[in-house]
Protein backbone atom coordinates (compact mmCIF):
# COMPACT_ATOMS: atom_id res chain seq x y z
CA UNK A 1 0.00 0.00 0.00
CA UNK A 2 1.37 3.40 -1.01
CA UNK A 3 0.45 6.54 0.96
CA UNK A 4 1.73 10.09 1.13
CA UNK A 5 3.89 11.07 4.06
CA UNK A 6 1.17 13.44 5.25
CA UNK A 7 -1.46 10.67 5.17
CA UNK A 8 0.83 8.36 7.10
CA UNK A 9 1.53 10.99 9.75
CA UNK A 10 -2.20 11.69 10.13
CA UNK A 11 -3.03 8.00 10.56
CA UNK A 12 -0.32 7.42 13.15
CA UNK A 13 -1.06 10.67 14.99
CA UNK A 14 -4.69 9.61 15.35
CA UNK A 15 -3.66 6.20 16.67
CA UNK A 16 -1.23 7.59 19.25
CA UNK A 17 -3.69 10.26 20.39
CA UNK A 18 -6.37 7.60 20.78
CA UNK A 19 -3.92 5.55 22.86
CA UNK A 20 -3.44 8.49 25.22
CA UNK A 21 -0.75 10.91 24.01
CA UNK A 22 -1.43 14.61 23.64
CA UNK A 23 -1.96 15.69 20.05
CA UNK A 24 1.39 17.49 20.06
CA UNK A 25 3.34 14.47 21.27
CA UNK A 26 1.36 12.10 19.04
CA UNK A 27 2.31 14.20 16.02
CA UNK A 28 6.01 14.25 16.92
CA UNK A 29 6.13 10.46 17.31
CA UNK A 30 4.29 10.03 14.00
CA UNK A 31 6.62 12.48 12.27
CA UNK A 32 9.71 10.58 13.40
CA UNK A 33 8.23 7.25 12.26
CA UNK A 34 7.18 8.67 8.89
CA UNK A 35 10.70 10.07 8.45
CA UNK A 36 12.06 6.56 8.94
CA UNK A 37 9.66 5.07 6.38
CA UNK A 38 10.45 7.83 3.88
CA UNK A 39 14.17 7.02 4.12
CA UNK A 40 13.52 3.30 3.79
CA UNK A 41 14.08 2.46 7.47
CA UNK A 42 10.78 0.56 7.66
CA UNK A 43 12.02 -1.30 10.72
CA UNK A 44 11.68 2.00 12.63
CA UNK A 45 8.59 3.27 10.86
CA UNK A 46 4.86 2.62 10.81
CA UNK A 47 5.28 -1.07 11.62
CA UNK A 48 6.18 0.05 15.17
CA UNK A 49 2.91 1.93 15.67
CA UNK A 50 0.99 -0.83 17.40
CA UNK A 51 3.81 -1.52 19.84
CA UNK A 52 4.03 2.15 20.85
CA UNK A 53 0.23 2.39 21.08
CA UNK A 54 0.09 -0.61 23.39
CA UNK A 55 2.82 0.78 25.66
CA UNK A 56 1.09 4.18 25.74
CA UNK A 57 -2.30 2.65 26.53
CA UNK A 58 -0.86 0.46 29.30
CA UNK A 59 0.95 3.31 31.05
CA UNK A 60 4.55 2.55 30.11
CA UNK A 61 4.79 5.90 28.34
CA UNK A 62 4.09 9.03 30.37
CA UNK A 63 1.38 10.91 28.51
CA UNK A 64 1.62 14.19 30.45
CA UNK A 65 5.29 14.28 31.42
CA UNK A 66 7.09 16.80 33.60
CA UNK A 67 10.25 17.52 31.65
CA UNK A 68 13.32 18.90 33.41
CA UNK A 69 16.11 20.55 31.45
CA UNK A 70 19.15 21.37 33.54
CA UNK A 71 22.26 23.11 32.25
CA UNK A 72 25.27 21.57 33.98
CA UNK A 73 27.85 23.80 32.29
CA UNK A 74 28.19 26.31 29.41
CA UNK A 75 28.01 23.48 26.85
CA UNK A 76 26.45 20.61 28.79
CA UNK A 77 22.98 19.72 29.97
CA UNK A 78 20.71 16.90 31.12
CA UNK A 79 17.16 16.50 29.85
CA UNK A 80 15.03 14.32 32.13
CA UNK A 81 12.26 12.86 30.01
CA UNK A 82 10.01 11.46 32.78
CA UNK A 83 9.68 8.30 30.63
CA UNK A 84 7.73 10.12 27.95
CA UNK A 85 7.79 8.96 24.33
CA UNK A 86 11.47 8.81 23.39
CA UNK A 87 10.86 10.49 20.04
CA UNK A 88 9.48 13.55 21.82
CA UNK A 89 12.27 13.72 24.40
CA UNK A 90 15.01 13.30 21.80
CA UNK A 91 13.53 15.96 19.51
CA UNK A 92 13.09 18.52 22.27
CA UNK A 93 16.56 17.77 23.64
CA UNK A 94 18.04 18.31 20.17
CA UNK A 95 16.20 21.64 19.96
CA UNK A 96 17.96 22.67 23.17
CA UNK A 97 21.31 21.33 21.98
CA UNK A 98 21.01 23.37 18.78
CA UNK A 99 20.39 26.55 20.80
CA UNK A 100 23.40 25.86 23.04
CA UNK A 101 25.69 25.06 20.10
CA UNK A 102 24.74 28.29 18.35
CA UNK A 103 25.59 30.21 21.51
CA UNK A 104 28.77 28.38 22.55
CA UNK A 105 30.01 26.44 19.53
CA UNK A 106 29.33 22.99 20.94
CA UNK A 107 26.67 21.27 23.02
CA UNK A 108 26.50 17.90 24.74
CA UNK A 109 22.99 17.10 25.96
CA UNK A 110 22.25 13.84 27.73
CA UNK A 111 18.71 12.51 27.93
CA UNK A 112 17.70 10.13 30.64
CA UNK A 113 14.48 8.37 31.52
CA UNK A 114 12.98 8.17 28.04
CA UNK A 115 11.37 5.51 25.90
CA UNK A 116 12.58 4.15 22.57
CA UNK A 117 13.22 7.11 20.27
CA UNK A 118 13.21 5.48 16.84
CA UNK A 119 15.50 6.43 13.96
CA UNK A 120 18.37 8.63 15.16
CA UNK A 121 18.71 10.09 11.66
CA UNK A 122 15.74 12.34 12.43
CA UNK A 123 17.55 14.10 15.26
CA UNK A 124 20.90 14.60 13.55
CA UNK A 125 19.02 15.90 10.51
CA UNK A 126 17.52 18.54 12.82
CA UNK A 127 21.05 19.80 13.48
CA UNK A 128 22.25 19.52 9.89
CA UNK A 129 19.34 21.63 8.69
CA UNK A 130 20.46 24.33 11.13
CA UNK A 131 23.96 24.23 9.55
CA UNK A 132 25.37 22.31 12.49
CA UNK A 133 27.03 18.93 12.88
CA UNK A 134 24.81 16.51 14.77
CA UNK A 135 25.83 13.30 16.53
CA UNK A 136 23.44 11.09 18.46
CA UNK A 137 23.67 7.70 20.14
CA UNK A 138 21.50 5.60 22.41
CA UNK A 139 21.48 2.33 24.28
CA UNK A 140 19.03 -0.50 23.64
CA UNK A 141 17.96 -3.94 24.89
CA UNK A 142 20.66 -6.60 25.38
CA UNK A 143 20.37 -8.39 22.04
CA UNK A 144 23.92 -8.77 20.74
CA UNK A 145 26.60 -11.20 21.77
CA UNK A 146 29.88 -9.58 22.81
CA UNK A 147 32.79 -10.73 20.66
CA UNK A 148 33.62 -14.28 21.73
CA UNK A 149 30.44 -14.58 23.83
CA UNK A 150 27.47 -16.92 23.54
CA UNK A 151 24.75 -14.79 25.14
CA UNK A 152 23.55 -11.20 24.66
CA UNK A 153 25.04 -8.39 26.73
CA UNK A 154 24.77 -5.11 24.76
CA UNK A 155 22.03 -3.80 22.53
CA UNK A 156 22.20 -2.75 18.90
CA UNK A 157 23.38 0.58 20.38
CA UNK A 158 23.01 2.81 17.31
CA UNK A 159 24.76 6.06 16.49
CA UNK A 160 24.10 8.69 13.85
CA UNK A 161 25.85 11.65 12.25
CA UNK A 162 24.52 14.62 10.31
CA UNK A 163 26.70 17.00 8.24
CA UNK A 164 25.45 20.08 6.36
CA UNK A 165 26.69 20.78 2.84
CA UNK A 166 25.96 23.58 0.36
CA UNK A 167 22.53 24.44 -1.01
CA UNK A 168 20.66 21.94 1.14
CA UNK A 169 23.14 19.11 0.67
CA UNK A 170 23.48 16.90 3.73
CA UNK A 171 25.08 13.66 4.73
CA UNK A 172 22.97 11.68 7.19
CA UNK A 173 24.41 8.44 8.56
CA UNK A 174 22.40 6.20 10.90
CA UNK A 175 23.79 2.82 11.88
CA UNK A 176 23.48 0.11 14.47
CA UNK A 177 26.66 -1.32 15.95
CA UNK A 178 25.32 -4.75 15.07
CA UNK A 179 25.43 -6.03 11.49
CA UNK A 180 21.75 -5.14 11.34
CA UNK A 181 19.28 -3.51 13.72
CA UNK A 182 16.70 -5.74 15.39
CA UNK A 183 14.05 -3.76 13.56
CA UNK A 184 15.40 -5.20 10.31
CA UNK A 185 14.65 -8.68 11.65
CA UNK A 186 11.14 -7.52 12.57
CA UNK A 187 10.74 -6.13 9.07
CA UNK A 188 11.79 -9.51 7.63
CA UNK A 189 9.28 -11.24 9.90
CA UNK A 190 6.47 -8.95 8.77
CA UNK A 191 7.27 -9.91 5.17
CA UNK A 192 8.03 -13.59 5.88
CA UNK A 193 11.42 -12.99 4.27
CA UNK A 194 14.77 -14.63 4.97
CA UNK A 195 17.66 -12.67 6.50
CA UNK A 196 21.35 -12.79 5.65
CA UNK A 197 23.27 -15.39 7.63
CA UNK A 198 25.73 -12.71 8.80
CA UNK A 199 23.07 -10.85 10.81
CA UNK A 200 22.30 -13.14 13.71
CA UNK A 201 22.63 -16.51 15.43
CA UNK A 202 20.11 -19.04 16.73
CA UNK A 203 19.88 -20.51 20.23
CA UNK A 204 22.90 -22.71 19.51
CA UNK A 205 25.01 -19.73 18.45
CA UNK A 206 24.93 -20.82 14.81
CA UNK A 207 24.22 -18.39 11.92
CA UNK A 208 20.57 -18.41 10.83
CA UNK A 209 18.60 -17.08 7.87
CA UNK A 210 15.25 -17.60 9.64
CA UNK A 211 14.15 -14.33 11.32
CA UNK A 212 11.92 -16.32 13.69
CA UNK A 213 14.87 -18.33 15.03
CA UNK A 214 17.07 -15.38 15.93
CA UNK A 215 18.48 -15.67 19.46
CA UNK A 216 21.14 -12.93 19.31
CA UNK A 217 22.53 -10.37 16.88
CA UNK A 218 26.16 -10.07 15.81
CA UNK A 219 28.39 -6.97 16.20
CA UNK A 220 29.74 -5.35 13.05
CA UNK A 221 33.32 -6.26 12.22
CA UNK A 222 33.68 -8.56 15.22
CA UNK A 223 35.74 -6.96 18.02
CA UNK A 224 35.56 -3.49 16.43
CA UNK A 225 31.78 -3.43 16.52
CA UNK A 226 31.91 -4.82 20.04
CA UNK A 227 34.08 -1.85 21.05
CA UNK A 228 31.71 0.61 19.41
CA UNK A 229 28.63 -0.79 21.14
CA UNK A 230 30.46 -0.57 24.46
CA UNK A 231 31.36 3.08 23.74
CA UNK A 232 27.71 3.92 23.01
CA UNK A 233 26.60 2.18 26.19
CA UNK A 234 29.14 4.12 28.27
CA UNK A 235 28.19 7.52 26.81
CA UNK A 236 24.42 7.04 26.82
CA UNK A 237 24.19 4.83 29.89
CA UNK A 238 26.92 4.95 32.52
CA UNK A 239 27.65 8.64 31.87
CA UNK A 240 23.99 9.54 32.46
CA UNK A 241 23.38 7.34 35.49
CA UNK A 242 20.80 5.04 33.90
CA UNK A 243 20.89 1.23 33.70
CA UNK A 244 23.58 0.01 31.30
CA UNK A 245 24.93 -3.14 29.65
CA UNK A 246 22.80 -6.21 30.25
CA UNK A 247 20.66 -4.26 32.74
CA UNK A 248 19.02 -2.07 30.08
CA UNK A 249 15.26 -2.65 30.16
CA UNK A 250 13.57 -4.82 27.54
CA UNK A 251 11.38 -3.21 24.92
CA UNK A 252 8.63 -5.77 25.46
CA UNK A 253 8.77 -6.76 29.14
CA UNK A 254 6.00 -5.11 31.17
CA UNK A 255 4.58 -2.37 28.98
CA UNK A 256 3.10 -0.68 32.06
CA UNK A 257 6.57 0.41 33.21
CA UNK A 258 8.80 3.20 31.87
CA UNK A 259 12.03 2.09 30.22
CA UNK A 260 14.46 4.58 31.80
CA UNK A 261 16.70 4.64 28.72
CA UNK A 262 19.58 7.01 27.99
CA UNK A 263 20.58 8.94 24.86
CA UNK A 264 23.25 11.50 24.05
CA UNK A 265 23.28 14.35 21.52
CA UNK A 266 26.47 16.17 20.53
CA UNK A 267 26.16 19.27 18.35
CA UNK A 268 29.09 21.18 16.86
CA UNK A 269 29.06 24.52 15.06
CA UNK A 270 31.54 24.25 12.16
CA UNK A 271 31.70 28.04 12.01
CA UNK A 272 33.83 27.87 15.17
CA UNK A 273 36.42 25.77 13.35
CA UNK A 274 37.09 26.02 9.61
CA UNK A 275 34.09 28.32 9.08
CA UNK A 276 30.61 27.35 7.90
CA UNK A 277 31.03 28.08 4.18
CA UNK A 278 34.33 26.22 3.94
CA UNK A 279 32.90 23.28 5.86
CA UNK A 280 29.80 23.11 3.67
CA UNK A 281 31.96 23.27 0.55
CA UNK A 282 34.11 20.46 1.90
CA UNK A 283 31.08 18.26 2.57
CA UNK A 284 29.55 18.90 -0.86
CA UNK A 285 32.88 18.29 -2.58
CA UNK A 286 33.30 15.03 -0.67
CA UNK A 287 29.86 13.91 -1.79
CA UNK A 288 30.71 14.60 -5.45
CA UNK A 289 34.17 13.07 -5.23
CA UNK A 290 32.83 9.85 -3.74
CA UNK A 291 30.20 9.62 -6.46
CA UNK A 292 32.98 9.98 -9.06
CA UNK A 293 35.09 7.11 -7.69
CA UNK A 294 35.37 4.28 -10.21
CA UNK A 295 32.83 1.60 -9.20
CA UNK A 296 33.87 -2.01 -8.68
CA UNK A 297 32.55 -4.83 -10.87
CA UNK A 298 28.85 -5.33 -10.22
CA UNK A 299 28.22 -1.82 -8.88
CA UNK A 300 26.68 1.03 -10.85
CA UNK A 301 28.42 3.76 -8.85
CA UNK A 302 29.87 4.65 -5.47
CA UNK A 303 27.40 6.28 -3.08
CA UNK A 304 28.41 8.36 -0.08
CA UNK A 305 27.12 7.01 3.27
CA UNK A 306 23.39 7.58 3.65
CA UNK A 307 22.92 8.65 0.03
CA UNK A 308 20.50 5.89 -0.91
CA UNK A 309 18.31 6.79 2.06
CA UNK A 310 18.37 10.46 1.03
CA UNK A 311 17.37 9.50 -2.51
CA UNK A 312 14.46 7.45 -1.15
CA UNK A 313 13.39 10.33 1.08
CA UNK A 314 13.26 12.76 -1.85
CA UNK A 315 11.53 10.21 -4.08
CA UNK A 316 8.88 9.55 -1.45
CA UNK A 317 7.80 13.18 -1.66
CA UNK A 318 6.62 12.53 -5.22
CA UNK A 319 5.79 8.84 -5.22
CA UNK A 320 4.56 8.24 -1.68
CA UNK A 321 5.70 5.68 0.89
CA UNK A 322 5.22 1.92 0.66
CA UNK A 323 3.57 0.46 3.75
CA UNK A 324 2.95 -3.25 4.36
CA UNK A 325 -0.77 -3.96 3.82
CA UNK A 326 -1.27 -5.47 7.28
CA UNK A 327 0.22 -2.35 8.90
CA UNK A 328 -2.02 -0.10 6.81
CA UNK A 329 -5.11 -2.14 7.75
CA UNK A 330 -4.23 -1.71 11.42
CA UNK A 331 -3.68 2.05 10.97
CA UNK A 332 -7.11 2.61 9.42
CA UNK A 333 -8.87 0.38 11.94
CA UNK A 334 -10.51 1.49 15.19
CA UNK A 335 -8.26 -0.86 17.18
CA UNK A 336 -5.74 0.82 19.48
CA UNK A 337 -3.78 -2.40 19.94
CA UNK A 338 -4.25 -6.17 19.94
CA UNK A 339 -2.35 -6.90 23.17
CA UNK A 340 0.41 -8.40 21.05
CA UNK A 341 3.61 -7.24 22.75
CA UNK A 342 3.32 -7.14 26.54
CA UNK A 343 5.56 -9.46 28.55
CA UNK A 344 7.35 -10.83 25.51
CA UNK A 345 11.05 -11.54 25.34
CA UNK A 346 13.55 -9.23 23.68
CA UNK A 347 13.12 -11.19 20.45
CA UNK A 348 9.35 -10.98 20.41
CA UNK A 349 7.51 -12.00 17.28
Amino acid sequence: MKVTKEQLIDLMTTKFHKAGLTEEHAYIVADVLAHADARGYHSHGAMRTEYYAERIAKGGTTCNPEFKFEKTGPCTAIFDGDNAAGHVVAKLAMDEAIKMAKENGVAVVGQRRLGHSGALSYFVQQAARENLIGISMCQSDPMAVPYGGAEPFYGTNPLAFGFPGKDGDEIIIDMATTVQAWGKVLDARSKNAAIDDSWAVDSNGDPTTDPFKVSALLPIAGPKGYGLMMMVDVLSGILLGVPSGNKVSSMYHDLSEGRNLGQLHIVIDPDCFIGLEAFQAGISNTMKELNNVKPATGYDQVYYPGQRSSIREKRSEKEGIDIVDSVYEYLISDVVHNNAYDNKGAFAK
